[in-house]
């Protein structure tokens, strides 16, 4: 295990960042690609139950119909993307994208309880799952490295104005 160890310091494992770096990078990449998808009828098609029995997003397909729910994600999931991006350099960017991304998994997180065939009857319904409710509950893990994204550049952005302003520092002791 130490030879291991070693292999993975001498690669940069403990590199200042890389999680950080690997988890806002990895977070763009999963909006611009669902963000893409939305724009097709495929998705559309597929999405249907999501969207529908979605306590936090059913109201869009009433307001905007299926096509216009999907653009809807879609414009909203680039924008996160692009957000995301922008907080490489911008951290105060970088937090309105990880908000944004907070709320997006959230929503989808809460479309769980109530999917129809979430909960495999066959195996004795809830926790057996079904595909469905598997493709949720991956967005668990991504609105904890959304929450950790947030964590950080609200920690970036109030080192920095400690460093850069003594009222900022008077304020930031204050609470």
């Amino acid at each position: 295990m130490n030879l291991v160890t070693k292999i993975l310091v001498k690669l940069g494992m403990l590199r200042e960042d890389l999680d950080y770096q690997l988890f806002r990078a990895s977070m763009v990449i999963i909006f611009l690609f669902f963000g893409y998808q939305k724009w097709f009828d495929y998705e559309a098609q597929a999405l249907i139950p999501y969207i529908s029995n979605g306590p936090l997003i059913s109201w869009m397909c009433p307001a905007f119909g299926i096509r216009g729910a999907t653009y809807f994600l879609g414009v909203a999931e680039w924008l996160i993307a692009g957000l995301l991006f922008l907080g490489f350099w911008n951290k105060k960017l970088g937090i309105l994208g990880a908000l944004g991304s907070c709320f997006a998994f959230v929503a989808t997180i809460t479309v769980i309880p109530f999917i129809p065939n979430g909960w495999a009857a066959s195996a004795g319904g809830f926790p057996a799952m079904t595909e469905a409710v598997a493709f949720l509950l991956k967005d668990l893990g991504l609105l904890a490295i959304s929450v950790y994204l947030v964590r950080q550049d609200v920690l970036r952005v109030s080192l920095s104005a400690k460093e850069s302003s003594p009222a900022v520092v008077a304020q930031l002791q204050h609470n």
